[in-house]
Formats: structure tokens, sequence, C-alpha cells
């Protein structure tokens, strides 16, 4: 298999307080296999120091491979992604959220399922093996658990977390998908459409938690869980 290089998608919005940290933790992330890395930091029109505090990073770090991509108007995280999948250049693609809720550490655990199993396609679940998982919300866990459900029954695939975060793509299978979704409605809609790529080998594995409380920034809500019941239903529908 061809995997020499990752291209990590970073999409940003009001990450003042942490997007210094991960960035530094991705530049000095070192990946199995001599496999090199691109960051693609995309900026979802953030009111915060973000902008400002990427640019510096950047201008710091001008050795490492990091571009900068900013919307001028709010957009969604969805639309952030969109900016990203087109510009990457790896041979694998993975997506980084700004906050510290998944450890880039583990991406090696993924890197090692792509090889071992030659996987096209690996999704980081948060509810299996032993790796740290923050106790947090109990609606949020069921709500989690539910989408899955509905997603594997018109997918025909048996996940363990659809919504993650951590999903690493072949790069040429991601770039070849028209997506949609502007917001959280990627994760249904991306998982629907690449379950009916003939022949996909889609692997999941364990990886760690350190989630967030709203006081601490999470931004996802309800109104973004009804958005993704209706897009499991729209995708996995309608082909």
């Amino acid at each position: 298999m061809n995997f020499s290089k990752l291209s990590i998608i970073v999409p940003v919005y009001n990450e003042e307080n942490t997007i210094l940290n991960i960035l530094n933790v991705l530049t000095n992330l070192e990946l199995i296999n001599n496999i090199s890395k691109e960051i693609i930091v995309v900026n979802d029109f953030s009111t915060d120091k973000s902008d400002k505090l990427i640019t510096e990073f950047i201008s710091k770090n001008l050795d490492k491979e990091i571009s900068y991509y900013k919307h001028n108007k709010n957009k969604g995280k969805g639309a952030a992604l969109h900016i990203g999948i087109k510009e990457a250049t790896g041979d694998y693609l993975i997506v980084q959220d700004a906050d510290l809720e998944y450890d880039p550490n583990e991406f090696n655990l993924l890197i090692k399922v792509a090889f071992m199993a030659e996987a096209d396609v690996v999704y980081g679940s948060r509810f299996i093996g032993g790796n740290p998982h923050r106790v947090l919300f109990f609606w949020h866990s069921i709500g989690n658990q539910f989408l899955t459900f509905l997603s594997n029954m018109f997918n025909n695939l048996n996940l363990t977390d659809m919504e993650t975060c951590y999903k690493m793509f072949r790069i040429d299978l991601i770039q070849g998908i028209k997506l949609k979704e502007m917001r959280f409605g990627f994760e249904p809609e991306v998982t629907a459409k690449i379950a009916r790529i003939n022949k996909i080998k889609i692997y999941e594995v364990g990886i760690s938690y350190y989630g967030r409380t709203y006081a601490e920034g999470k931004k996802i809500n309800w109104k973004d869980g009804f958005r993704a019941l209706y897009c499991i239903f729209r995708y996995g529908l309608f082909k």
C-alpha cells in the first residue's frame, strides 16, 4: 500500500484557549513508518484571537508543512472540512478538532490498522478498548448510541462510534465523494457514502476521549443531533 504522508485537517472556530496547544502537539508528533504529515488549518470565521494565534504560530514554524485557509463568514465545521479535503495532498487524511478532546498521538493506532489490514477507512471509536474516556453526559451517550445504531441499520455496518472525530480515509476515496453537509451532519453523511463504495475495507480501533463540557467550550448541541438524524435518513434512504 502507498502510505507515506498523512494530511491532518484542523477546523477552527473560536478556539483561542486550545489552538496553540493542538498545533504544538501536531507539529511535534512523530508518526510510525516514517510517515510525513501536512497540517491544514481552516478557520471558520472565528471572532476571538484564533486567527492571530494561528498566523503567529505559522510565522514561527516556517519549516513545518502548514497551510491556512479562512472563511469570510461562519459556514460550519463541514464546510471547513470540505476545504481541507480538497486541498489535502497526503495518501490518507484525518480530522483533528482544535480542542483537546482527542489525542493526536493516537493517530498511530489508526495508521497501524491501515498498514496491517490494508484498510481504506479507519474509525477511532471512543467506546471500545481500554483507553481513558472522560465521564460526562448520560443523554449525549444515549444519543450517540442511537444515531450510530440507525446509521448502522441503514448502511449495513457494525460501527460502535459513527460520530467520532477520528476517521482516517484513503485520500482518493474521500476526495471522490461529493459532500454536501456544512455542519455536524458531515459524520452521518460521509459514513453513508463511504459505506456504498464497492469492496471498501472499513476498520475500527479504540481511542481515548477527553471530552469537554459546554462551559469548557463544547459546541455541538441538540439541534445538531436532530440534523444528524435527518442526515441518516436522507443519505441512507436516498442514494
